[in-house]
């Protein structure tokens, strides 16, 4: 018998994974949003309860809405739903809050109408939800929150994404600075052009953190974790940054690097206990600094979203 309504939750991810630039995303198993999605008979979507953070309940002003008209103009359907929204990742932090309701919406949605669309088609209409929030359309968040575990969005036009193995004892560590950095200002101030040197040292990290993550070499994993693109223009906007990637590789971290656009930093380590430590070495230093922030330790979400009890 087909439910009528379906209470999920939906995975913080780090996107750019510091070399991939909205090609390269990966799922958090410890922090997400919750949501209910319910179908009703009026056509259309209404968002009807929003916990955690002020954040529009009209429809084409919220990303969980857009997303979901997107899904329902292809769909035929005769249904409308509602949708509420618990959040539990604060917007702005770098750990993909607007691609867990993007998400949510369209997976919870499709599940209600006995599955019409595969997780790629999923994938375009959430990436809706991203265009709303940051003024494009990227994946990299999306995927991962969908698919579950790392993916690389191979292609963009047409949209091609590859899941990615992960090692059984990858564990990332997150921090949050309580700043926000928005996800469209921090594009804003990337370069457009970039020097062929460059150019070829971010490849071969993106080759290498692929070849890693399957073959599970830890050491490799480490050794392309390295932005030569991105990481210097936007650490300039992260209080301590380049104190929190020093203190966590002497900790015993595999790499380091800004979580999306930030103002979050990622590490990845070998083992629950590695990333702990890690994860005191970074409240260290915002401590000493007097910056307040919010700490994650979580193993690699390898599901996706998942229905809750």
């Amino acid at each position: 018998m087909s439910r009528n309504e379906i209470r999920i939750f939906c995975p913080a991810t780090i996107a750019n994974v510091s070399c991939g630039f909205d090609v390269l995303g990966v799922a958090l198993d410890s922090v997400g949003d919750e949501m209910v999605i319910r179908k009703v008979p009026e056509k259309g979507i209404r968002i009807t309860e929003i916990t955690g953070q002020d954040l529009p309940r009209e429809t084409h002003q919220n990303v969980a809405g857009v997303a979901g008209l997107a899904l329902l103009a292809e769909s035929g359907s005769k249904f409308g739903f509602e949708i509420e929204i618990h959040k539990k990742i604060k917007a702005g932090s770098g750990i993909g809050s607007s691609a867990a309701s993007s998400t949510g919406a369209v997976w919870a949605i499709n599940e209600l109408l006995d599955r019409p669309f595969s997780p790629l088609q999923l994938v375009k209409f959430a990436m809706e939800g991203e265009r709303l929030a940051s003024g494009v359309a990227h994946a990299d968040n999306v995927a991962p929150a969908l698919f579950g575990g790392f993916t690389l969005v191979r292609s963009y036009e047409p949209l091609d994404i590859i899941p990615i193995h992960c090692p059984d004892q990858l564990y990332a560590t997150v921090i949050h600075p309580q700043i926000e950095v928005r996800t469209s200002d921090s594009r804003k101030i990337l370069k457009t052009h970039i020097t062929l040197a460059d150019g070829i040292k971010q490849w071969g990290n993106v080759g290498g953190l692929i070849a890693g993550l399957f073959t599970e070499d830890y050491d490799l994993i480490g050794r392309s974790l390295v932005d030569y693109i991105v990481e210097p223009i936007r650490s300039i906007l992260i209080p301590g940054f380049d104190k929190i990637k020093s203190v966590s590789k002497e900790a015993g971290a595999l790499g380091c690097g800004i979580s999306g656009s930030g103002p979050s930093i990622f590490a990845f380590s070998k083992g629950e206990a590695k990333a702990r430590e890690v994860a005191e070495k970074m409240t260290e230093v915002y401590q000493s600094i007097g910056i307040d922030y919010d700490v994650h330790v979580s193993k690699i979400n390898t599901q996706g979203i998942k229905i809750l009890d």
